[in-house]
């Protein structure tokens, strides 16, 4: 597993200062869990999302990486809960290594219906963790009443005001760090 370093932030709540209590009941919940990742967000949803990402990015530095899984991996599952998953899936992918520190993780797990966002330190820096765990609730809300795609996209174009408060415009370059297009994991 990767370990945090002090370019990664975990802004949803609770910190990640509490230690994860190994689970079998998480485990077991994983491990029976159908894929569904695909079922949820068919290839039009995934182009319309990659669309979403594209505009919010727009104007500014900042790059959002979208990463949808069904489950953790049951080999993981027992020790990792949805926070330390969207963290280790920050570092693995290389959100953390945009040129301006500007990247901006927004991971969904389907089984556990929970949404984390994971920011860089150059973003952390000027914003407050109850913006984006505002951003994390609305995902959730829609989420739960079967909305996903929607949900998702609400959530990108959140993101991206987000990052055009605090990036200078000025700043703004061409050059797409990280693909629009959404992980879909299992």
């Amino acid at each position: 597993m990767v370990t945090k370093t002090d370019t990664t932030e975990l802004v949803t709540e609770p910190n990640l200062q509490q230690r994860t209590v190994p689970s079998f009941k998480r485990w077991l919940k994983h491990f029976v869990y159908m894929p569904a990742s695909k079922r949820y967000f068919s290839k039009v949803d995934q182009t319309a999302i990659a669309e979403a990402v594209k505009q919010a990015e727009m104007g500014h530095v900042g790059e959002i990486q979208v990463v949808i899984e069904g489950h953790i991996p049951a080999s993981s599952a027992y020790y990792q809960n949805t926070r330390l998953r969207a963290q280790q899936l920050f570092a693995e992918i290389g959100v953390w290594d945009t040129e301006y520190n500007s990247g901006v993780l927004l991971y969904l797990n389907l089984c556990e219906q929970q949404v984390e966002i994971v920011i860089d330190r150059g973003i952390h820096q000027a914003t407050e963790a109850q913006v984006w765990q505002i951003i994390c609730n609305a995902i959730t809300l829609k989420l739960k009443e079967k909305h996903y795609r929607k949900a998702v996209i609400d959530g990108v174009s959140e993101i991206g005001q987000v990052l055009n408060q605090f990036y200078d415009q000025q700043m703004s370059g061409n050059e797409n760090e990280l693909t629009n297009s959404p992980i879909i994991l299992n």
